[in-house]
């Protein structure tokens, strides 16, 4: 019987995270395993509206606003995490952590109050695995600049992704049992068969 993991993506702009969680719900595809993907900001119908909100270009929240609109997407998200979870693989395309290393770590926003106002939204609901991706600035510039269009949080200078970089690694260091670096500057390939392999063994193919 198949184990049913909480399996996060995270990194910052350009690092990959979106592709590599797109090919692994191509993989359980592939394996007839059911799976929920949800995304943040956005997810579920209510979230998706505020994740406009908060990435539209013409938005200019101050840096608490910006925290609790992530906080509100995430609040209408639960019920439906909550509702598929210990019973479908959940993959998540940014979670808890994104929230300390962009408001916190890249924005000052105090760590308490993110921490005090996440442990009232997720309670019992926990990761189980997370793939840290990471890209030097080169890259990442190259990678946005092949968007056809940037939303908000593409716009930060090179100085703000460095801190929330770094912010991920420091929370990778300290959970690093539950956590896997995927440097995305090397050979996609390698990166997608090592995601892969890991993933059969957190839900045991």
């Amino acid at each position: 019987m198949f184990k049913k993991p909480v399996i996060v993506f995270e990194g910052i702009e350009g690092s990959g995270k979106s592709y590599h969680i797109s090919n692994v719900s191509k993989y359980l595809d592939k394996k007839n395993i059911k799976y929920l993907k949800i995304r943040e900001p956005g997810g579920s119908i209510n979230a998706e509206k505020i994740r406009n909100l908060i990435l539209n270009n013409k938005s200019n929240f101050n840096k608490d606003t910006d925290l609790l609109l992530y906080l509100a997407g995430r609040s209408e998200n639960m019920h439906l995490l909550k509702k598929n979870y210990h019973k479908k693989v959940i993959l998540i395309d940014r979670f808890v952590d994104s929230t300390i290393a962009y408001q916190h770590y890249g924005l000052g926003v105090s760590i308490n109050l993110i921490n005090v106002i996440n442990e009232h939204l997720v309670k019992n609901f926990k990761s189980d695995f997370t793939f840290l991706n990471i890209v030097n600035n080169k890259n990442m510039i190259k990678r946005l600049k092949s968007r056809k269009s940037l939303n908000r949080y593409d716009k930060f200078n090179d100085r703000f992704y460095r801190k929330v970089q770094n912010g991920f690694l420091k929370l990778a260091k300290s959970k690093k049992k539950n956590y896997q670096i995927i440097d995305s500057n090397l050979d996609i390939n390698e990166n997608k068969s090592s995601i892969i392999e890991k993933i059969n063994k957190l839900i045991r193919i």
